[in-house]
């Protein structure tokens, strides 16, 4: 063994603490930079992933609507005609039964003083037929019966002599004291003696009929024909009077007169009286509207979050700093599909902004359902749905590491969502996938 200097050992003992210096510096350096790069990847993965918190959370559903009158019409006349009258203006408010104008009457008013003057005749004669016969008509029949007796008598009489006389000469023409001729004369005179008399007993049993009838009254069923004639005057008054009531056009209902169509003098047809078809306003007079409400269009995945009387928050373009108030009063029984699109009609009452709303205002409803309480909510954003439909989220373990994991979620409230199996309180989420994930079909190469 070679056995060195005693200088050179010298030198050597001066490096000895230069070179451990610089290792614990290199070692120490390493330790630093393991350690930064550590930090670097935590905060890394905070700045890319949210924690999972639990929260008292209300499901929120957004939906656009169109503000609408709750009743309205187009008001017109029942019968063709000119309107003569008319008493408003666009903006007014009227009350039910307010007269909103007239139409020209003539024709109908002259039909009506016709009819009722036929019912005033027939009133007159059945009240006549029902007051009886008076003493003056009965002496009258009485003596028509005596006359028509005496009648009867004086032919009885001229019968009676017209018989002596053909038996007298009937023995005359058996003994040929006068001639067949002679003897047909009197045949001829007792036949019109006899016929005279059947006559004259026809029309006493007329005259006795007629003072029985005189005594008795009329007949019930001359009665019963008068009271007839009675109540078919009165049926054709009432249609004339109820033409000459339509020429009034009263207010259904309480509103305001939203549109107004037509002018003093100008012709209005009954094809479209109370019709709400917009097409039909050419022959109108008016658009009455009552109250205000709002008709949205609710997609078939939220339509079962909508109940009765659910909360509803309402924002309009015109008043951006106000939200108004308003409770769902009707969901559609029945769908109705737009471009293949299957929604439903859901009706919004309001219950503040009716002073400010304006029918045809488009406005933003936000649905508010039930407080949940403890809710465990996520950043819709953080949502994936894999190529085979399976819904999840990317997250991040212990390690640092990602993966996936499906979980089930309920419904979304703005840019949250709440989740039901997968997931619990404390787990970090990826806000979006992480870069070194590609989802099958949603990422490509590109060229």
């Amino acid at each position: 063994m070679q056995i060195l200097p005693l200088s050179r050992v010298k030198k050597l003992n001066l490096w000895i603490p230069a070179i451990m210096l610089i290792g614990a510096l290199g070692t120490i350096t390493t330790l630093v930079y393991l350690k930064t790069e550590d930090t670097s990847s935590q905060q890394d993965l905070i700045n890319q992933t949210v924690l999972v918190q639990t929260k008292n959370w209300v499901v929120q559903i957004q939906a656009s609507g169109l503000v609408q009158a709750v009743r309205k019409i187009n008001l017109s006349p029942e019968d063709s005609g000119r309107i003569a009258k008319l008493y408003v203006i666009e903006g007014d408010r009227v009350t039910k039964g307010q007269i909103i104008a007239r139409m020209s009457e003539e024709k109908v008013q002259a039909q009506v003083n016709q009819y009722l003057a036929s019912l005033e005749k027939a009133v007159a004669d059945l009240e006549l037929k029902r007051s009886g016969t008076r003493l003056e008509e009965i002496a009258e029949a009485k003596a028509r019966v005596a006359t028509a007796s005496a009648t009867v008598a004086a032919a009885q009489a001229r019968l009676n002599r017209a018989t002596e006389e053909l038996k007298r000469n009937s023995k005359l023409a058996q003994e040929g004291a006068i001639s067949r001729n002679a003897f047909e004369e009197f045949i001829a005179k007792q036949w019109e003696a006899k016929a005279n008399l059947e006559a004259e007993l026809a029309r006493l049993k007329e005259q006795g009929e007629n003072l029985k009838k005189a005594y008795n009254g009329l007949r019930p069923e001359e009665i019963a024909q008068a009271e007839a004639e009675v109540a078919q005057a009165k049926a054709q008054l009432a249609f004339y009077q109820s033409q000459f009531n339509n020429t009034v056009i009263r207010a259904p209902f309480a509103g305001i007169i939203t549109r107004r169509f037509a002018q003093e003098g100008d012709f209005v047809t009954p094809t479209t009286s109370a019709s709400s078809n917009e097409g039909a306003t050419s022959t109108s007079i008016a658009e009455l509207s009552s109250g205000l409400e709002i008709e949205a269009k609710i997609p078939e995945a939220s339509i079962s979050k909508m109940n009765p009387g659910q909360t509803v928050n309402i924002q309009a373009d015109t008043y951006s700093n106000e939200t108004f108030k308003g409770q769902v009063s009707l969901i559609a029984p029945r769908a109705v599909q737009e471009n293949n699109i299957t929604s439903f009609r859901v009706k919004v009452a309001l219950s503040t902004g009716q002073a400010k709303l304006k029918s045809g205002m488009n406005v933003r409803l936000m649905f508010l359902g039930k407080p949940i309480k403890n809710a465990l909510v996520i950043p819709l954003a953080a949502v994936v749905t894999q190529p085979n439909g399976q819904t999840g989220v990317y997250v991040a373990d212990e390690k640092t590491k990602t993966r996936f994991q499906p979980i089930k979620v309920s419904a979304a409230s703005g840019d949250q969502v709440q989740v039901l199996e997968g997931l619990k309180k404390g787990d970090r989420v990826f806000i979006s996938p992480p870069s070194n994930e590609k989802i099958e079909g949603v990422d490509t190469v590109g060229f």
